[in-house]
């Protein structure tokens, strides 16, 4: 055999084991190319499970924010009552503190006016402390504020009255 014809024989039998190899590696491809559409479909049916979840747990949350805020716009009023309760008795505080002013200077007023009657007149110590009568300016009061034995809740029932009326007259005010 010719020369010639040894190379066209190692010429072809490279070809042929080149083309075994590339058919090897192709297949080798076609594996890997089926394995990764495999993993593709498997992940696009977790997405599809996942997305349907994440909708649910939006609308979940939605339908909750929704009834949060339901619930508090039912507590406005009760907390501006509150708010407005809490004026009421800044308030009512406010007027007793003035009432209790009032008191304390009438009974300073009452006492001095009792010194200096003691001293025009020159009575003894301990009858000036003793009210002549049950009809002294401190009885008065007394009664005034507390009622007498059988009327105890005289004073209690003014109290009222007067919460009462500072209440309505407050929420004359506010309108």
């Amino acid at each position: 055999m010719d020369l010639w014809q040894w190379a066209v024989l190692i010429v072809a039998v490279a070809f042929a084991v080149l083309v075994v190899f590339l058919i090897k590696t192709l297949q080798a491809g076609t594996k890997t190319l089926e394995n990764t559409a495999q993993t593709l479909k498997e992940v696009q049916k977790t997405m599809d499970e996942l997305t349907y979840e994440v909708k649910q747990v939006v609308r979940h949350t939605n339908d909750i924010t929704l009834d949060a805020n339901h619930k508090l716009k039912q507590l406005d009023p009760v907390m501006e009552s509150v708010k407005n309760l809490g004026n009421l008795l800044n308030e009512v505080t406010l007027v007793t503190q003035q009432y209790s002013h009032r008191m304390i200077e009438k009974a300073k007023q009452h006492k001095e006016k009792k010194e200096h009657e003691k001293r025009e007149h020159g009575g003894s110590d301990n009858a000036a402390l003793l009210p002549a009568s049950g009809d002294s300016p401190t009885v008065r009061t007394y009664n005034a504020t507390y009622g007498t034995g059988s009327g105890d809740r005289a004073g209690v029932q003014k109290f009222a009255k007067w919460i009462d009326t500072g209440a309505s007259m407050w929420q004359k005010f506010r309108r």
